[in-house]
């Protein structure tokens, strides 16, 4: 195994807490809960820090993978040395920042990130809080290649099947997931985090990491909203569509036309809107395209 395999990616994603209910008439009760833990993840560069998220702890070479490809810094597992934590096992937060070294011979453009504010505290909620321009990230992308038309019951089915592979959210009721599924093989790596970006950036780190290019036709799912970033984070990918529960921004939903990305919102029981990217689909009434 290489340094990236070997570092930290136990995943300590719940916490237990004293809470009390409330009920009418029967004042408060006191009762056991659990939570889903929020702790910074500090990134390095050869040791600089290049940013600050707040995510939760585990898959934490996944998630810094997964960003770094999104900031267009790295484009292949082969940018990479070694991802691994800096602390010194035993301390406190010891597991909280991770420095990257690059290959041998690469060199990471980092300053385009510090220009955009990237190298600040961004919340579990926001990847792209203090941006200045859009624009940067957008410069970087292309469009999805061209993939056999996707059958609407394969998108259908991907929320449910996700939400079958959250145990964290299961016990806490406070986690994000992501998946990246394939018509062809089913969703094939699942992970949960308190941010939906960070989620995201762990699943596409760790095909990364793998060395396993999404292919053709591979669709990210997600259990919240869809914003810019994670349509961005799609784009970066080479992922040919996003499927989220709930609604998607307008700047998502522009940025996926842009480029024909697939985009379907509200992907609950059956059925689902798809608001960019239609084209990517099986016809919706009659017999399948023709591949």
């Amino acid at each position: 195994m290489n340094a990236i395999e070997t570092g930290y990616v136990t995943a300590r994603g719940v916490v237990g807490t004293d809470a009390f209910r409330s009920e009418p008439g029967l004042g408060l009760a006191p009762q056991h809960d659990e939570l889903g833990v929020e702790e910074p993840l500090e990134i390095r560069i050869a040791g600089e820090t290049l940013a600050v998220t707040m995510r939760t702890p585990g898959h934490d070479a996944e998630l810094a993978a997964g960003f770094l490809l999104a900031e267009g810094l790295i484009r292949s597992r082969a940018d990479l040395g070694s991802i691994a934590p800096c602390g010194r096992l035993g301390d406190p937060g010891a597991h909280n920042t991770v420095n990257v070294v690059p290959a041998p011979g690469v060199r990471l453009q980092t300053d385009a990130v510090e220009r955009t504010q990237r190298a600040t505290l961004t919340s579990s909620a926001c990847g792209v809080c203090g941006r200045l321009l859009v624009d940067d990230l957008v410069q970087k992308l292309a469009p999805p290649a061209a993939c056999a038309p996707l059958d609407p019951a394969f998108i259908a089915a991907l929320p449910s099947e996700l939400r079958a592979r959250q145990p964290c959210f299961d016990r806490t009721g406070g986690l994000h997931a992501a998946g990246i599924a394939r018509p062809d093989a089913g969703l094939n790596v699942v992970r949960e985090d308190v941010g939906r970006h960070n989620a995201v950036d762990k699943v596409i780190g760790r095909l990364l990491l793998d060395g396993d290019v999404p292919g053709t036709g591979a669709v990210l799912v997600v259990s919240g909203r869809t914003s810019f970033e994670i349509v961005q984070k799609a784009l970066a990918a080479g992922l040919a569509g996003v499927v989220g529960i709930s609604a998607p921004s307008s700047l998502a939903v522009s940025t996926a036309a842009r480029f024909g990305l697939l985009l379907c919102g509200f992907a609950r029981g059956a059925g689902f809107n798809v608001y960019a990217g239609a084209e990517r689909l099986c016809p919706l009434y009659g017999a399948p395209a023709e591949r």
